[in-house]
Order: C-alpha cells, then sequence, then structure tokens
C-alpha cells in the first residue's frame, strides 16, 4: 500500500513537470546569452515546455540564434533602436508578453535583465504565477540615471523581493545584488559553463601549419584591445588571430579600427574576422582549430560587471571544452580560477611585449600547452558543466513547481 502510494506521487511528480510551462522574457536577443540556451536545453530534455519572448539586436547579435528543439520555441518582436520609438516598442513589447502570458498559461516566468523588471513585477502578482530572476548583466548604480532607468531599478529591487529565487553569475555579483535590493529571497550563484555535450564533441583538431589565437564574443575595445595585434610582430609568422563576434552598439566601427591597425603592423594576413557566427556548433568548431583562447578583462574598471567576470565570462569555459589552453588577464580572482591549477598563463592585457612574452612560451612548449587544454576539458567534464551549476535551480523548479 505504502509503495503504491509512493509510485503514485512519483507519477503525478512527473505529470507535473512534464506539463510545466515556462516562459522567457528579455528585452534582447535571448541567442545571445548561451547560459539561456544551456538551462532551456536541460528542462526541455527533462519535459518541460519553454517560451522565449525576445526582441532582435543591433548588427551581428541579431543573428544569433538556438539550435531547434521540439519543447522549444523562439519569438521575437524587430530590434528598436534607442529613442522615443524604443519607449513605445518596450510598451508594445510588455503587452505581448502579458498577450502570451493570457494564451499559453506558463506557470514560470524567467526574467533574465533588469529591462524584465518591470513587466515580471506586474506577472508576479498574478496567481499561481512563479518568477525566477537570472541577472547576467548587473547594472551600474554609480552614476546617474534616466527617469526610465530609475524606475527599472525600482522594480528590480522589488522583483528581487518576490522573487521565487534569483540566480547570478558568481559570488561577488551575488553578494552586491543582496545588499542593492535587500532581498531575503533564495539568491544563487550560477557560473556560465557550457553544457556537457559541448565538452564530450571529438577532441582537438588544431590546425597543423599555424598556431591559432581565438577569440569570440563582443568586440569591444576592453575584451580585445589594439594590443594583440600589437604582439604579433613579435612573435613567428605562423601564429594568427582568429575573432569570432560582433560590434556592440556602443562600439560600432571598432572592428574596422583593428583592421587599420592590422594594416599599418604589416599583420592583417594574420588577423582573419569570422564574423558573427549564428550558433553556438560552429562556433565551437572553430574553437576546436585553434590552440590558444584569449579571454581579457581591464585590470581596472568602474564597470560593477568587468569588475566581478570570473565565473561570469562564458569564454574561458568555452575554450577549456574545447582543449584549448588560456591567456587571461592577470586579476587575482582569474589567476586563483585558472592560472593556479594550470589551464593557462596570465597576462597584462594593455602590454604588447606582455602578451608576446606568453603567448611565446605556448608556442615554444607546445606539448604544454596541450597539455593545459586537456587538463582544462576534463575539469569542465567533471564539474565546469552546465548540467551541474544549473541542478540546484533545477532542482528548485522542479521541486516548487510539484507543490504548486
Amino acid at each position: 500500500m505504502a509503495t503504491s502510494s509512493l509510485a503514485g506521487r512519483e507519477n503525478k511528480a512527473q505529470e507535473t513537470v512534464t506539463k510545466a510551462r515556462l516562459m522567457h522574457v528579455q528585452y534582447a536577443n535571448p541567442a545571445a546569452y548561451p547560459p539561456l540556451q544551456h538551462s532551456s536545453r536541460i528542462l526541455a530534455n527533462d519535459g518541460w515546455r519553454v517560451l522565449f519572448l525576445g526582441t532582435g539586436a543591433h548588427g551581428g547579435a541579431d543573428t544569433l540564434e538556438f539550435p531547434p528543439h521540439p519543447n522549444i520555441r523562439v519569438k521575437r518582436l524587430p530590434f528598436c533602436s534607442a529613442g522615443w520609438r524604443q519607449k513605445l516598442h518596450y510598451i508594445q513589447f510588455a503587452c505581448w508578453v502579458f498577450l502570451w502570458v493570457l494564451l499559453w498559461r506558463p506557470r514560470w516566468i524567467y526574467l533574465s535583465d533588469p529591462l524584465g523588471c518591470p513587466i515580471g513585477l506586474l506577472l508576479s502578482f498574478v496567481p499561481g504565477l512563479k518568477v525566477l530572476y537570472h541577472e547576467h548583466d548587473s547594472p551600474n548604480l554609480n552614476r546617474s540615471v534616466s527617469r526610465f532607468e530609475s524606475v527599472v531599478l525600482t522594480t528590480r529591487r522589488k522583483v528581487a523581493r518576490r522573487a521565487s529565487l534569483s540566480i547570478l553569475p558568481n559570488e561577488s555579483r551575488a553578494d552586491r545584488f543582496k545588499q542593492e535590493t535587500g532581498t531575503r529571497r533564495p539568491v544563487i550563484r550560477v557560473w556560465n559553463c557550457p553544457e556537457l555535450e559541448e565538452a564530450s564533441q571529438n577532441g582537438l583538431q588544431q590546425d597543423s601549419e599555424k598556431f591559432v589565437i581565438f577569440f569570440h564574443g563582443s568586440i569591444v575595445p576592453c575584451r580585445i584591445p589594439t594590443t594583440i595585434l600589437e604582439a604579433l610582430p613579435k612573435l613567428p609568422d605562423r601564429v594568427v588571430l582568429r575573432v569570432a563576434g560582433y560590434e556592440t552598439i556602443g562600439h560600432v566601427g571598432y572592428l574596422q579600427t583593428l583592421k587599420n591597425h592590422a594594416r599599418l603592423l604589416g599583420v592583417l594576413n594574420r588577423f582573419t574576422v569570422l564574423g558573427p557566427l549564428s550558433s553556438r556548433h560552429s562556433l565551437l568548431d572553430q574553437c576546436r582549430s585553434a590552440s590558444v583562447g584569449l579571454a581579457f578583462m581591464p585590470l581596472q574598471s568602474d564597470d560593477v560587471n568587468e569588475q566581478a567576470m570570473a565565473g561570469a565570462s562564458n569564454k574561458p569555459f568555452d575554450y577549456l571544452a574545447c582543449g584549448l589552453a588560456l591567456l587571461v588577464s592577470d586579476l587575482p580572482e582569474w589567476r586563483e580560477l585558472f592560472v593556479k591549477p594550470g589551464y593557462g598563463l596570465a597576462c597584462h592585457p594593455r602590454d604588447p611585449e606582455s602578451i608576446a612574452r606568453q603567448l611565446r612560451w605556448f608556442v615554444e612548449h607546445p606539448i604544454e600547452t596541450r597539455s593545459m587544454g586537456a587538463e582544462g576539458r576534463r575539469r569542465i567534464l567533471l564539474e565546469w558543466n552546465y548540467e551541474k551549476q544549473f541542478l540546484p535551480v533545477h532542482q528548485h523548479l522542479q521541486t516548487t513547481g510539484v507543490q504548486a
């Protein structure tokens, strides 16, 4: 009798999860955020139905897409540039979200940025609807803000206090979030790691003729400074730089600046721009042909996100998943996380000589360089994967959903 009752509860719990619906709300292109792809696939593979409501994006970021999955749908409104039209666009987006909530009847709303908080706060008062808040990029509170930004920050605090759970990408940002919002609700740290499947692909397929330095992500001065190009003439001709990514709306034209600088230095033939690769599958295929992955952060910054990017940046984890050694900025947290365990080296990102010195070591020590990448890939498979990082959130969604 007890066994029968237990089996009945288990079947009911599984049925609840299978029928569960989760709606992502993000006023941006969701495909620009790998953690959203990973978490949605984890839930979709577990029987959840997931709907993304987002927008287009500026430039190359608009081409990014999620791989298809039968339990995942992505819908986006067209991109709207800043200005008074964007305010109307945001209102349109909010009405669109409310309509979908009525039609689709999700159990969970998964907010993915501060701009979703005004909408999420209203939805948190809907009976039976639970809200989860995942902050990828934290707002800078040490500057003057517009009236709309002030509304966003106010609703962010209120959402943090009403959300069933909040997720931050590292401990420093989680602590700051608690202080800024005064929330007493659960706050969980989830690093932006790759999926197990991404690290389980075939091993290295490195270019046999070239020594490839690889970078992917937003093409902005603090992530890929001109100093990396200035380091190339100090290295053998077979050392090349390949870049996959897109310009941001705040740095339009920076890619051309890099090309012009490479031309002046005489290394344009050693600098390849792959552009924005629409899927992570194609991106990681390119990554596997390289030898070293580039993950720079400024040594000093007023930006709260750049001050705490260890664990929040997916770049080093992606590189390690593909078996690459790392070249990172000489920051205490990055040294502790990646250099001390032996997965890479650190340099001063604004010093071409420092960059060249560490890259020269990689070139002259190919066996050790491959070993660094291999050890890092093993760490990804054992611990630094999104399945393991997301597990507390997954369990919270399942448990809270079953109790609903």
